[in-house]
C-alpha cells in the first residue's frame, strides 16, 4: 500500500484516525526480529495496547517500543539500550521509549518511519486501520474508505470481523489439508491392525480352538478379538495425542523464539476426547472382520493345528 493512503483517509470527513503500519526486520541484541514500521501518535490512539509505559509518542528517530512479552525476554525497560542491526549492514542504537502490553497487529516492536527511512528498501505499508467519528456507520465509512482507496490501487477495504475471517482462513486451509492427511493415516492404521489381528489368528489358531472346547462360545470368542483391536487401537491413539502435543509445542516455541510470532499453544480438551473416541470406535470397527473370522474356526481342525 502507499504511505501516502493514510494521510489521505485522515482528511475525510468521517474518519478519526488512519495510521498504516510497515514492516521491517533487524537483529534485537543478536536475534532476528520484526518491526513495524508507522506513525506512533496515531498508532497508540487506533490500537489497544493495554498498560503502556512510557510514551509512543517520543520515540523520534532513535526510540523504539516494544511488548512488555519482549522486554522481559530481552532484559530491557524503559530508558535502557538496544542495538538493532539492520539488513544494508548496518547497526544502531535505540532507546526503549515505551513497554505496551498487547501486540497482535501492532507487532513486538514499533519504530517510527524516520527511524526506518535509511534502511528500507521500498517506502510502503502493508495495512492501514481506520477508525470512524462518532455517528458515523460501519457502511458509511467503509465506502468512504473505499472512495478514496481506488486512487490508490483499490486495494481491498475489509471490516474488522472481515479482516479477521480472511487472515483466519488461511489458517482454516491449513487444517483442512492437516484433517485430510489425518483421516488418511487413521485409514492405513485401520487397515494395519485389521491385517495383524488376521495374521494373530491365524498363529493362535490352536489356542482359539482350545478356548472353544472348554466353552468359550463364539460371541464370546468375537468379542475377545474386537477388545484387542481396541487396546491396540487405544495405546495408538494415546501415543499419537501425545506425541502430537508435544511436537506442536515444540513448533509454537521454536516459531515464538525466533520471530514474530501469532501461534499460542493450547490444549483443546473438546477436539482431543473426539479423537480419543473416534480412534476407539475406529479400532473397534477394524476387528469386526478378524472377529468373524476367528468365530468361523472349526473346533477340532483348530485344535489339530500345529
Amino acid at each position: 500500500l502507499s504511505p501516502k493512503l493514510a494521510p489521505a483517509l485522515a482528511q475525510r470527513p468521517e474518519v478519526a484516525t488512519a495510521v498504516g503500519l510497515g514492516k521491517g526486520a533487524a537483529e534485537v541484541n543478536g536475534e532476528g526480529r520484526a518491526l513495524t514500521v508507522t506513525d506512533p501518535k496515531p498508532f497508540a490512539r487506533s490500537f489497544d495496547l493495554g498498560d503502556v509505559d512510557g510514551s509512543l509518542g517520543a520515540l523520534g528517530d532513535r526510540g523504539i517500543a516494544i511488548t512488555r512479552s519482549e522486554a522481559e525476554k530481552q532484559d530491557l525497560q524503559v530508558g535502557s539500550r538496544a542495538e538493532l542491526a539492520f539488513a544494508d549492514g548496518k547497526k544502531e542504537t535505540f532507546t526503549v521509549r515505551a513497554v505496551y502490553g498487547r501486540s497482535e497487529l501492532a507487532g513486538d516492536y514499533v519504530v517510527t518511519r524516520e527511524a526506518w527511512a535509511p534502511h528500507r528498501m521500498q517506502d510502503s505499508d502493508t495495512l492501514v486501520s481506520v477508525t470512524f467519528k462518532d455517528g458515523v456507520s460501519t457502511a458509511e465509512g467503509k465506502a468512504a474508505v473505499a472512495a478514496t482507496a481506488r486512487d490508490f490501487g483499490n486495494p481491498d477495504v475489509q471490516t474488522r470481523s472481515e479482516y479477521a475471517e480472511t487472515s483466519a482462513s488461511g489458517i482454516d486451509m491449513m487444517l483442512t489439508l492437516v484433517y485430510a492427511l489425518l483421516a488418511l493415516a487413521v485409514l492405513i492404521a485401520l487397515l494395519g491392525i485389521a491385517n495383524t489381528l488376521t495374521l494373530a489368528i491365524h498363529e493362535r489358531t490352536r489356542e482359539l480352538g482350545l478356548l472353544r472346547a472348554v466353552g468359550q462360545t463364539r460371541a464370546q470368542l468375537r468379542a475377545m478379538v474386537r477388545w484387542e483391536s481396541v487396546l491396540v487401537a487405544a495405546f495408538g491413539t494415546a501415543g499419537g495425542l501425545t506425541l502430537g502435543g508435544f511436537l506442536g509445542w515444540v513448533l509454537v516455541k521454536a516459531s515464538d523464539s525466533t520471530t514474530e510470532s501469532a501461534f499460542a499453544f493450547a490444549v483443546p480438551p473438546a477436539q482431543l476426547a473426539v479423537v480419543a473416541l473416534v480412534g476407539l470406535a475406529a479400532g473397534a470397527l477394524a476387528g469386526l472382520r478378524p472377529a468373524r473370522r476367528a468365530a468361523r474356526l472349526d473346533v477340532l481342525r483348530a485344535i489339530a493345528t500345529e
